[in-house]
């Protein structure tokens, strides 16, 4: 009996993962001497700049040229906000934290498609939704400890400043689904960070270190922008059309993993138990509320009972 193969796109999805798991360790190292909104303006112009010869080289400037509105906008949403809540939550929080409340993206995605585009979901994803924000809150209330030493009102501020991200995030994807069919998502994402990178020009400029940055956070900056930001697009664009949007989408659930040991490694972060017990309880509650865990009737497509 021949060994299982595993898929061919499985290394670019290990690859994904892990470069994105490292960018939560850049933007905490980048965020302490460059400051919250600079690294994020840097991280979105790092970007733009490398994804837009890409995008012109494809042919695809006329229909940057049509849909450039749609995308900045959607940009502010997708990348300004959220990088510098992140960078901004992880002057206080560890990296393993903030990549655990970043898996609950899916989850807001599909909250936010059932308040707005009336995407009711099945009883089984609200389920997933319940489950997902149980997991939340347990690891709040862990970590912040309301009122004893978990971390206090710095942590609240974190914490909450992640979840504004991943509500940013899934406030998004529903104004995509409605206003960017068709667009191709080399597109989406070079114009989303041109976009992005108009939005903290004055930020970055205006909160600008008065000392200079060293070699290592600018190392860290060039890192964040070329390659968790310019290459992992290229990379997540190759995976979407190599295994589909589900298999896709399901590397957020890796990231977690990364993060956590990058910052045992190399920031000496602690990790518990309870932190991994929420992480899992919490991308359960993903796994349910998007539909990638499914009933058996659902799978087999049994029609419901009336």
């Amino acid at each position: 009996m021949k060994p299982r193969q595993l898929p061919p796109w499985i290394t670019e999805f290990v690859l994904l993962a892990a470069i994105w798991g490292a960018s939560f360790l850049f933007m905490k190292i980048g965020a302490k001497q460059w400051g919250p909104l600079p690294t994020a303006g840097l991280r979105v112009s790092i970007g733009a700049v490398c994804l837009l010869p890409f995008m012109l080289l494809k042919g695809h400037g006329a229909a940057f040229r049509q849909y450039w509105k749609i995308t900045f906008l959607v940009g502010v949403l997708n990348a300004a906000v959220p990088f510098a809540l992140f960078t901004f939550a992880l002057l206080t929080i560890s990296t393993g934290l903030s990549a655990i409340l970043n898996a609950t993206v899916p989850m807001f995605g599909a909250l936010i498609a059932w308040l707005w585009l009336k995407d009711r979901p099945s009883n089984l994803r609200i389920l997933g939704l319940l489950v997902g924000f149980a997991g939340v809150a347990m690891l709040a209330w862990d970590r912040v400890g309301l009122g004893s030493a978990g971390g206090g009102y710095a942590a609240t501020w974190a914490i909450l400043a992640c979840l504004l991200a991943c509500t940013c995030y899934g406030l998004a994807a529903s104004i995509a689904k409605r206003t960017m069919q068709g667009v191709p998502s080399l597109v989406s994402a070079t114009g989303s960070l041109i976009g992005a990178s108009l939005f903290l020009l004055p930020t970055t400029v205006g909160y600008w270190p008065k000392t200079p940055p060293d070699l290592h956070a600018w190392v860290a900056i060039g890192v964040l922008g070329a390659v968790c930001s310019g290459l992992a697009y290229v990379l997540y664009f190759r995976l979407i059309a190599k295994a589909g949007p589900a298999k896709a989408l399901s590397v957020t659930f890796a990231i977690p993993a990364f993060a956590v040991l990058y910052g045992a490694l190399f920031l000496g972060e602690g990790i518990t138990l309870w932190m991994l017990f929420c992480g899992i309880v919490i991308v359960l509650g993903v796994s349910l509320s998007t539909g990638i865990i499914q009933s058996p009737s659902a799978k087999s497509g049994m029609p419901k009972g009336k």
